[in-house]
């Protein structure tokens, strides 16, 4: 058996760290969401409160991968972190991350930041049209996946769930990135590769509309051009995700 870990320098008490970790699955620690695929608990260090996600024991082929070709998604989540802090892009403090490998690669690994209260997702402003500052919102938003860009940063995982949002004074609000095992970072991203980038939060025209506007004011291209390359990516993506759950549900047939 080997363990690697990380800390972040400002951690102060990593032996506590280290202790939650070993003691995650007792009933140390609150379960924060539905833990279907990967588990994430909440944890009091040092008077605030710490997010420990567990990642889902991976299949045999990815436990070599893992070990021998790619790094754990554990370990990616907290150096994207420490990256994306370094641009200037919010996402909730990284502290550390645990890797425990056997003969065969990877089995657990965790990652752990500071945990962060939010107000909303970008899911509300998709389920809720008439949520509170829903315009504001959706153009505030849009200027941070255009600063994402414009900083060379391909959020791979740009879906609704995933950008935390935060009101920090009157119909203003932050935006912090989570569940970042999947980025890329590129010196410059085209514009074909903006639009697919957005491709994924919304399947609603007027939204994309909102968005194409307020994303003109800051890009080269015209609000009509971008609307119509983002509507077309949105377009693509939910037919492809429409087909892959087609499939699901006739594999599902078939092992029943």
């Amino acid at each position: 058996m080997t363990i690697k870990f990380m800390f972040s320098k400002s951690v102060g008490n990593s032996n506590e760290v280290l202790r939650f970790i070993k003691e995650f699955n007792s009933d140390l620690g609150i379960l924060f969401g539905d833990g279907q695929r990967n588990k994430i608990k909440l944890f009091e260090l040092e008077r605030k409160m710490i997010n420990i996600k567990s990642f889902k024991i991976p299949n045999i082929i990815n436990k070599i991968a893992y070990k021998y070709f790619r790094k754990s998604k554990a370990r990616r989540s907290f150096e994207y972190a420490t990256i994306l802090l370094e641009k200037g892009i919010g996402t909730p403090q990284p502290i550390a991350y645990f890797e425990n490998f056997d003969f065969w690669g990877l089995n657990e690994s965790y990652y752990v930041s500071e945990h962060l209260e939010s107000d909303l997702t970008f899911r509300e402003l998709v389920e809720i049209p008439d949520y509170p500052d829903h315009d504001a919102i959706l153009r505030q938003f849009t200027k941070f996946s255009f600063d994402l860009h414009e900083k060379g940063i391909e959020f791979l995982d740009h879906s609704p769930g995933n950008t935390l949002i935060k009101k920090v004074a009157d119909a203003q609000f932050s935006f912090y990135l989570v569940d970042l095992n999947r980025m890329a970072f590129h010196d410059e991203m085209d514009f074909d590769a903006r639009m697919k980038n957005l491709s994924r939060l919304t399947p609603k025209k007027e939204m994309i509309a909102v968005m194409s506007d307020e994303y003109a004011k800051y890009y080269r291209e015209s609000s009509t051009s971008i609307f119509d390359k983002m509507w077309q990516a949105t377009g693509e993506f939910q037919e492809k995700f429409a087909k892959k759950k087609r499939l699901k549900k006739k594999l599902k047939f078939w092992e029943s």
